[in-house]
């Protein structure tokens, strides 16, 4: 198949440099808002598991690919542990991810009006500011899969099919990131078959980038067939006690809400744009891709909503160029106006949702100011707060509670005590606020914790977080109640939490270990 760009005159022709300033401005612009907010309300419950992991680097763990272990150990090594350190790395993904959108609105034959409402629309987008806000897979996640669309574009552009390879590398270390790539390549084949792009299917380079892709997945899955598989039941105990199902419906509505109310049309036009339009035609495995990976997350039945949030660059590329090729000279000025000052003023209102920017108390008054209540989409009681910001809360006062309660042990007590968490939030907690007052290392049975062990603990004194007195009375010789401790604005599920010492396990505990796994 030829070249595109020997077909699309105006979309392949060569651009000045000054063409590629919205975009680069856009990603400097993203990043700062990002460097300058990263504060928030604390740490988030995730980054204290991540930052654990970077404390046992490995090919795998229990619920995802290594990546986010290895960055977790660079940037304690590097940069250390503050919030500024840990979020500095999601920032330059969402910088890049802004960026990347925006230029390949450039490469589709946008011009800067079309460039700067894909970017804007991009770094408004409500779930993307809230995912590169927080050291996570996910913030990667939406960098690689927009960075594997980019590649699909200059593939599709210039014809040379080498660049498959590159495509597959960029796939596979996205899926040392997050195995959700999956989702993205099945997206991308299917659309190249319905497309009837035989010569990329045909390409030794195609397979080749697929080899590649491969090759990079299989430590993780050595790492997961060695230890018995443990990322399938922590899947089927997320989906049947923890992950709200959401009907067809109800995922689709959700939509509209992540990336923000007023760029919907933005990304709906996209869509039909890129599947539609004659001029997109070469360009339609963009738009199928999206529809595919939709769809397989809807008859998924488990899928979170925000899975698909990596999914959205190019259907903002193809609205912002339908947007900038509507109507003529005058009434097109007139839209293109009112089309920025809306997604302004519309990102501007969202922004203090995705992103914690207000106090606790203002954005509770914020919130209820426009009807919105705190949600989750998991199964748990809900305080005042949204599940992603309550998750910011209490973490250190955990571990200065627990560090009461140890340093009023005896002496000869403390060198004995070992600190068990219920969950990975406990436990990060622990290890990362605990060296400020003496306190060793945390164990749990949650997820990759449980993969870990207990260390050195053998039960002759625990420190535990949560849990009730009856079921700990059957382990242990004695069990008391140290204190308990409170949080104002954390999940319900950790206010109120006992912190028991328990003393003389009636079994070693490495064969009560097992017993006690707990993946979800």
């Amino acid at each position: 198949m030829a070249p595109v760009s020997a077909r699309l005159g105006s979309i392949a022709a060569p651009l000045a440099w000054r063409d590629r300033f919205v975009p680069l401005l856009l990603g400097a612009v993203t990043l700062a808002f990002h460097l300058l907010t990263t504060g928030g309300y604390g740490y988030f419950r995730d980054e204290l598991y991540y930052l654990a992991n970077g404390e046992h680097v490995a090919f795998g763990y229990v619920d995802h690919p290594p990546l986010v272990g290895v960055l977790a150990a660079l940037i304690r090594s590097v940069f250390g542990t503050s919030l500024f350190a840990i979020r500095l790395f999601p920032a330059l993904a969402g910088a890049a991810s802004v960026w990347l959108t925006a230029d390949m609105t450039r490469e589709l034959g946008g011009k800067r009006f079309a460039q700067a409402l894909a970017g804007l629309a991009a770094a408004f987008a409500p779930v993307w500011v809230s995912l590169f806000s927080i050291l996570s897979m996910n913030a990667f996640d939406v960098l690689f899969w927009t960075a594997c669309f980019s590649l699909v574009i200059r593939i599709i552009k210039t014809g040379d099919q080498r660049l498959w390879l590159a495509f597959g590398l960029v796939a596979g270390l996205g899926l040392e990131n997050k195995l959700s790539v999956l989702f993205l390549c099945f997206g991308i084949g299917v659309g190249l078959v319905l497309g009837r792009r035989w010569d990329d299917l045909r390409s030794r380079w195609f397979w080749l980038g697929v080899m590649a892709a491969g090759l990079f997945l299989l430590p993780y899955l050595a790492w997961q067939r060695a230890h018995g598989w443990p990322l399938f039941e922590f899947m089927r105990n997320a989906r049947e006690l923890k992950n709200v199902a959401l009907s067809p419906w109800r995922f689709i509505s959700e939509q509209v809400l992540l990336m923000g109310p007023v760029s919907a049309p933005i990304w709906l036009v996209g869509l039909a744009f890129l599947l539609a339009a004659p001029q997109m035609l070469p360009f339609r495995v963009l738009g199928s891709s999206y529809v595919v990976v939709l769809l397989t997350f809807i008859v998924s039945g488990n899928a979170k909503p925000y899975y698909l949030a990596p999914a959205y660059a190019p259907l903002l590329a193809g609205g912002a160029i339908f947007f900038e090729r509507l109507g003529g000279p005058r009434g097109g000025k007139m839209i293109r106006g009112a089309a920025i000052a809306l997604l302004a003023v519309g990102g501007l209102i969202t922004l203090p949702l995705a992103k914690p920017l207000l106090s606790e108390d203002d954005f509770v008054r914020y919130s209820a100011a426009l009807g919105l209540e705190p949600s989750a989409g998991e199964r748990h009681a809900m305080g005042r707060l949204p599940q992603f910001f309550a998750d910011m809360h209490g973490w250190p006062e955990l571990a200065r509670t627990v560090a009461e309660v140890f340093h009023a042990l005896p002496p000869d007590w403390q060198a004995k005590t070992c600190v068990f968490g219920q969950n990975y939030g406990q436990a990060g907690a622990i290890d990362l606020f605990g060296p400020r007052y003496g306190l060793p290392k945390a164990i749990s049975a949650h997820n990759s914790y449980w993969i870990w062990g207990p260390g050195e603990c053998r039960g002759e004194v625990v420190l535990v977080i949560g849990g009730d007195r009856a079921t700990l009375e059957t382990m242990f010789t004695t069990v008391e109640l140290g204190t308990t401790y409170t949080c104002l604005d954390c999940m319900p599920y950790e206010n109120d939490k006992p912190i028991w010492i328990a003393r003389g396990l009636h079994m070693p505990i490495q064969e009560l270990w097992p017993r006690l796994r707990r993946f979800i």
